[in-house]
């Protein structure tokens, strides 16, 4: 069943079928789909129609660059592969494909993007809406000041006693005040936090602090001047140094600097209340019993991965022309990331890239098409 599922996950988003009888014959059932106007039926499959939109949108792919019309035999190719889906999916609903977590998720994304995100334009966003948007959030469009710390870390051991980790870290201060320069090298050799293999340098960091960061070391290095080196200080990981390299001050982008980003949160926004207000809607009629002592029960062991650097810091995302860093090539996250859930007012929620299956739709950013859909 899974490897079955596997290879036809996006085919629950296919054609009009909803259903089929106990020989597999497909069933047409009433959706939005199915009560779309889908043009002149040319082809029917198990009695499920295929019409000219369809195949209108399938051919347009395979149309030659040079602008050529397709030949009837190009023609009956497409068509072909349109039946071939057709069929495929009413086989998949047969053996319950449609059951399974992930073909219903990839249904979920396509169901809020049509009935949710695709009801709000950008053109729902005038000028002055934006303005207004922006002034009741100019905090989020300040890029705040930052320093640039590099750090070297003396552990305690069993081999080692405070008073030997504590004088290793001063015997390295006083190389690096002698010699800058050298504070590289000496962290690669001696440094034991994970920022070692790029020679202690942690990047720039504001007050907020940085993940997997302890926030007193931080918080020292916004009392140290820019090229100067800390005193040894002591926190639980350890004896530190710190140098601090560069510092950028406060910076507070204007709003036709930040246009673009303010049509994007402000758009998200809506779209999270949009979605909030569909899924309310639903839970209205719907009966939902949750039985709390079998919740209670389940044990969940963690799948987040140890901290390293490089995994998701988000050095200097802001730091280029004012917009957010956009989506990776795949269109968000790696398949089969776990997703965040869609909270007001919380983190931004993740969608796998196009042929992953799974995850919660994005506000503001596309969902993969069906193959052979519209």
């Amino acid at each position: 069943m899974r490897s079955f599922a596997g290879s036809l996950v996006l085919l629950a988003l296919l054609g009009p079928v909803a259903g089929c009888d106990g020989g597999g014959t497909a069933k047409p059932a009433a959706s939005t789909a199915a009560s779309e106007d889908i043009g002149e039926v040319i082809a029917t499959v198990n009695g499920v129609q295929i019409g000219a939109k369809e195949f209108e949108q399938a051919a347009a792919r395979k149309t030659p660059a040079s602008g050529d019309s397709l030949s009837i035999e190009e023609k009956k190719e497409v068509l072909q592969t349109i039946v071939e889906e057709k069929l495929l999916y009413a086989e998949a609903i047969r053996k319950g494909v449609d059951k399974d977590p992930k073909v219903q998720k990839v249904m979920v994304n396509t169901l809020v993007r049509e009935d949710v995100f695709n009801q709000i334009k950008n053109s729902d966003f005038s000028d002055e809406v934006l303005q207004a948007y922006y002034d009741a959030h100019k905090d989020e469009f300040i890029v705040p000041e930052k320093v640039q710390i590099k750090r070297i870390l003396i552990k305690t051991a069993p081999d080692k006693t405070e008073d030997q980790a504590k004088k290793q870290a001063e015997d390295i201060r006083g190389q690096v005040e002698k010699n800058p320069d050298s504070f590289k090298d000496l962290a690669s050799k001696f440094s034991e936090d994970p920022y070692k293999h790029r020679g202690g340098d942690v990047g720039f960091v504001s007050k907020d602090g940085k993940p997997g960061l302890d926030q007193a070391v931080v918080d020292k290095a916004f009392t140290v001047e820019v090229g100067k080196v800390s005193d040894v200080f002591k926190t639980d990981d350890g004896y530190n140094v710190l140098l601090v390299a560069a510092k950028r001050e406060q910076l507070e982008r204007t709003f036709q600097q930040m246009k673009g980003t303010v049509l994007r949160k402000a758009k998200n926004a809506k779209q999270e209340d949009a979605y909030k207000a569909y899924v309310d809607a639903l839970k209205t009629n719907a009966k939902i019993d949750i039985d709390e002592a079998k919740l209670g029960a389940i044990e969940v062991k963690s799948q987040h991965r140890p901290f390293a650097p490089g995994m998701g810091e988000g050095d200097d995302l802001d730091e280029g022309a004012g917009e957010l860093a956009p989506p990776d090539a795949a269109g968000g996250v790696p398949p089969g990331a776990m997703p965040q859930p869609l909270t007001p007012g919380g983190p931004r929620p993740v969608l796998p890239g196009p042929g992953a299956a799974g995850g919660r739709p994005m506000p503001g950013r596309p969902l993969p098409a069906a193959p052979g859909g519209k």
